[in-house]
């Protein structure tokens, strides 16, 4: 671990980035050059201290985990990334195809969008970060591990994962989920995660098998509807932005101006992250 080589970089990193780079307000006194410790350590998701250390030459070695935030933090590329886990003594991550390591240009779309719900998605639907609204939406999808990352794998092996659906729109969704993995098996290939999820969903749902057998592979794009516990039915156009580099996708969630849903979005925008009384009591139901 090179420790002043990688203060050095954290900090010319840091302060190559304006607030407007990542979403934030600039303020009419600001005097900074670039961003602040602790709004870096905010945009990592770690506290200002553990970061500020490592600015400082001091403390610990900072596991893969922690890089792989401060990557996404500082808004590093993929040849950034990789110098910043060879400074920290890592080995850089493999360059495959299905990174959890989200491009620049995704998350700079994904901070202008903070009143909107919004996320990124990897190759197999596993949801690497969300918007605040998007969060009071669909709840928060990115604490999952291992196969659960995978929205399709959740939705054909845990009922409580279509609960933001109404119940007659499950078949078309369950007719995209196996498209969308079909789709990612074909372009990851044998052995891949892709390959491991279809055939633990083989073994695991009756469903998956009867749909994976149909080999259907168009998805219905459009309009979907969401069933929010305290705004109720929701109707919203998805719309969806490619990296094809890292097979990632970026989806937002609009409505159409002038409508109760449109009124229901800003709502959603206000609640944020808040536990609705009524979600919480739903929830405590559910695992009672």
């Amino acid at each position: 671990m090179d420790r002043q080589q990688l203060a050095d970089f954290l900090r010319t990193r840091r302060e190559a980035l304006q607030p407007e780079d990542v979403g934030l307000a600039r303020g009419p006194r600001r005097r900074t050059h670039g961003l602040r410790r602790e709004e870096v350590a905010a945009l990592s998701g770690m506290s200002t201290d553990y970061y500020a250390r490592l600015e400082q030459e001091r403390g610990p070695q900072p596991s893969e985990q922690m890089l792989a935030a401060i990557a996404r933090g500082l808004r590093l590329d993929l040849d950034e990334r990789d110098h910043l886990f060879q400074l920290a003594g890592h080995n850089a991550p493999a360059r495959a195809l299905r990174t959890d390591h989200i491009s620049p240009g995704l998350m700079r779309v994904l901070d202008r969008l903070a009143d909107t719900p919004a996320q990124v998605i990897g190759g197999v639907g596993e949801t690497l970060i969300q918007t605040p609204p998007a969060v009071a939406l669909l709840g928060d999808q990115t604490s999952f591990t291992g196969m659960r990352r995978s929205t399709p794998y959740r939705w054909f092996t845990d009922p409580t994962s279509r609960r933001i659906y109404p119940e007659e729109d499950h078949d078309i969704h369950s007719r995209n989920y196996a498209a969308d993995l079909r789709r990612a098996l074909a372009r990851e290939g044998s052995g891949s995660q892709a390959d491991r999820i279809v055939h633990a969903l083989l073994e695991e749902s009756p469903e998956f098998a009867e749909r994976w057998a149909r080999h259907e592979v168009a998805r219905r794009h459009g309009e979907k509807r969401m069933q929010h516990p305290e705004l109720g039915i929701l109707t919203l156009h998805c719309q969806l932005l490619l990296d094809e580099e890292q097979a990632q996708t970026l989806l937002v969630f609009t409505a159409r101006p002038g409508t109760d849903d449109h009124d229901k979005l800003a709502l959603l925008s206000v609640i944020g992250t808040q536990q609705l009384a009524s979600s919480s009591a739903h929830e405590s139901s559910a695992r009672a």
